[in-house]
């Protein structure tokens, strides 16, 4: 009977959970795109520009590593940027979503949890409407397979996962530390400049790769271009490098959220 008891108190408190962050999403996204044109696909427009820029100045350049192609070097600039750009997005908007919140949490008891989730959710509902489409679009001129389409799914779910971890951390440290967006906008050049995104792997010195493949967009970036780009079939290697930074990222992201969480109150 008490089994019974506590398996539906755990359904009734997840499907609660689910519930909110349905509200939160889509009040995320209202806010958001409230009186804007494109709406979601803003976030197909950005790294379209910016791989434009980067082939114009970069392109006949790095050609040569990808095949003297210009045309695969825009393909490979376009995934790493598509990458990165939701990474800056959805940890910049889940860094605040705690204290931004503060006093809705002094007057509702609510999961903290579910501030940064949300931010997170919402981006994934922007690159699904948004950027997915393309990149399977591309994945299958490329591979003509169905497989490395949905192989897809693997490094954007590494992405999530390494998202979430960040987002749980960041956001947590916001809560002790209101100036510490300022340091955040450093760390995200430095993930943005250490990802192979506008320059190919191949022309980082030997002695500096070992610091870059601390960068756990790498991975994910490099499983990404296999997939979509090569037309080989999946490399499970790649993908389960990202998986499982993803993972690590998670745990140690979701620990710290918990150790800390009992002493937000006092501080939002």
């Amino acid at each position: 009977m008490k089994f019974l008891v506590k398996n539906n108190l755990a359904s009734l408190q997840t499907w609660r959970y689910w519930e909110l962050l349905h509200v939160l999403v889509m009040r995320n996204l209202k806010v958001r795109y409230r009186g804007s044109f494109l709406g979601v696909y803003w976030s197909l427009l950005n790294p379209l520009i910016m791989t434009g820029l980067y082939t114009a100045i970069f392109g006949a350049t790095f050609a040569s590593y990808y095949g003297n192609s210009v045309l695969n070097y825009l393909l490979a600039a376009f995934t790493g940027l598509i990458v990165i750009n939701f990474f800056s997005a959805s940890t910049s908007q889940a860094l605040a979503s705690v204290v931004g919140n503060g006093s809705l949490l002094n007057k509702i008891s609510l999961p903290v949890s579910i501030f940064p989730v949300s931010m997170i959710a919402a981006n994934i509902f922007q690159f699904v409407t948004g950027v997915l489409p393309l990149l399977v679009i591309i994945t299958l001129i490329n591979s003509k397979s169905l497989v490395n389409v949905l192989a897809l799914l693997f490094p954007f779910l590494a992405l999530v996962l390494v998202c979430t971890g960040i987002g749980f951390l960041v956001s947590a440290l916001y809560v002790f530390f209101r100036d510490f967006p300022y340091f955040y906008e450093l760390i995200i050049f430095v993930m943005w400049i250490s990802s192979p995104i506008f320059y190919p792997s191949a022309i980082v010195p030997k002695s500096v790769k070992p610091f870059l493949g601390l960068n756990p967009l790498s991975p994910i970036i490099e499983s990404l271009r296999q997939i979509s780009l090569s037309g080989a079939p999946p490399d499970l290697n790649l993908i389960w490098g990202a998986l499982l930074s993803g993972l690590i990222i998670l745990s140690l992201g979701w620990a710290c959220f918990q150790l800390w969480r009992h002493q937000f109150m006092d501080l939002l």
